[in-house]
């Protein structure tokens, strides 16, 4: 008896990543989304493209008032995007960083990164984020973390000790875990909120990489839009 050779279903794709995104939004029909507007749900969808998610994903994710389009200014005046693994720098698209002249940094292979957190005891992460904004002098910049929790708090406090201008700032912020994860969510939630910096945030203990990627590409997908808007608008 021979094993028998099949082929995929659907084998062309873009046919594959239009049906995916159909029934995801043919699904997301049941859910109540009241709470968010047009571009927060455009976000949810590409997260729950990613994922396959569709309960984890609407229960926790959090945008602070009018983050997205806040973001998208960021990145129209070349904001840096910091992230805490190598896995998202790899997977961010080429074709929107050119186009927006964005420089991804992601230092946590570097010799004195390594030498800096065994100096100070701290995590890699946590040393990594903290040389790369010691290194942009006060650039409009774009915290992306999917994976390390320390991250963020090198992100935040270092940002706080050395004065940074927080009208350049915006933080995404989806690492997944179990230890460090629900304090410094909650400590990034509440720094943004205090000084109305942009976040957008995936809460408790979900979250992912590829979901960090997917949440910043959907964020660029709309930009066209957000220019559109603008020039309507006369501004």
């Amino acid at each position: 008896m021979k094993f028998k050779v099949e082929e995929p279903p659907l084998n062309h794709g873009g046919k594959i990543g239009d049906s995916s995104l159909n029934i995801v939004k043919d699904k997301l029909m049941k859910y109540n989304l009241s709470n968010f507007n047009e571009s927060e749900i455009e976000v949810i969808v590409r997260l729950i493209h990613t994922t396959a998610c569709f309960d984890e994903t609407i229960k926790n994710i959090y945008f602070s008032e009018n983050a997205i389009s806040k973001i998208q200014q960021l990145l129209l005046n070349k904001a840096k995007i910091i992230v805490d693994v190598n896995m998202i720098k790899v997977g961010i698209s080429q074709f929107y960083l050119q186009q927006y002249n964005n420089e991804v940094i992601c230092l946590i292979e570097e010799q004195q990164v390594y030498d800096i957190a065994k100096k100070n005891k701290t995590t890699r992460s946590y040393a990594a984020v903290q040389t790369a904004i010691l290194q942009c002098n006060n650039e409009n910049l774009i915290f992306l973390c999917g994976n390390a929790p320390t991250f963020i708090y090198g992100a935040i406090n270092t940002i706080v000790k050395q004065n940074y201008d927080l009208n350049k700032v915006a933080f995404m912020i989806f690492p997944v875990g179990f230890v460090n994860i629900l304090e410094a969510k909650n400590y990034v939630k509440k720094f943004c909120s205090f000084y109305d910096i942009p976040l957008v945030l995936m809460q408790n203990r979900f979250g992912s990489s590829t979901m960090a990627v997917s949440a910043l590409h959907a964020i660029y997908r709309l930009i066209k839009d957000y220019d559109q808007d603008k020039k309507y608008n006369g501004k």
